[in-house]
């Protein structure tokens, strides 16, 4: 996607989301560990949706933590764009991810650029739904994020919903996309799809495509 011009009161290099109101996101199929199933660091590439790459974004992490705490783990994903300038950072500190335990649930920080926070993705308790809170910078929440009851759809896609606090109406959503048999039984592969309003403000498109992170690894990254 070509570069676009400069946006008021944007911060830098979120210009792209700007201008679009849906974003895929596909995970790179290592070779090594498909061949293996030793887990290594993930990477995505992002889309408009033509299908013109808009970002590059991959996980920063030890060897030690990636193969000892397999999805669970603490991580940070850096997002560069096109010339190489990383605009977007994901914080993932380790948290529990049971369900009996809604004391100490998923959270992530998202800054962009790097060092300053536009806003989280907070997990909310549910003993069956997966449920998720956006919050702006000051923490206060923006919108709500619904899953399925079951996140494991043969041969279709799961959807997260995203709803304003004040209606039931579903403005957005996330998808993890159903990407054939193989695929999903034996890589990590993922892809997904995100939608949202055109005139959403960026900062908060920032933090979805951080929600969309989050939710793949807590339900379809593969524990070996």
């Amino acid at each position: 996607m070509p570069t676009p011009p400069p946006v008021i009161n944007c911060p830098p290099g979120l210009e792209y989301l700007s201008q679009i109101d849906q974003l895929l996101v596909n995970q790179k199929v290592e070779l090594f560990e498909a061949f293996t199933g030793i887990e290594t660091n993930n990477k995505y590439e992002i889309k408009n949706g033509k299908g013109q790459r808009i970002y590059l974004a991959s996980e920063e992490n030890d060897c030690c933590t990636v193969q000892f705490c397999g999805p669970t783990r603490s991580y940070t994903i850096r997002i560069l764009d096109n010339v190489g300038r990383e605009v977007i950072t994901l914080i993932r500190p380790y948290r529990c991810t049971s369900c009996l335990f809604p004391c100490f649930l998923q959270e992530m920080e998202v800054q962009a650029p790097p060092g300053i926070t536009v806003g989280y993705v907070v997990q909310n308790w549910h003993p069956f739904l997966p449920k998720f809170t956006i919050q702006d910078d000051m923490k206060q929440d923006v919108l709500k994020i619904f899953g399925p009851y079951c996140t494991f759809g043969c041969i279709t896609d799961s959807d997260f919903e995203v709803k304003s606090l004040d209606s039931p109406s579903t403005i957005g959503k996330i998808s993890k996309q159903w990407s054939g048999v193989i695929k999903e039984m034996f890589t990590d592969g993922d892809h997904f799809g995100i939608l949202f309003p055109m005139d959403l403000d960026v900062k908060t498109k920032a933090v979805m495509v951080g929600a969309c992170f989050l939710i793949d690894f807590m339900f379809f990254e593969h524990s070996e």
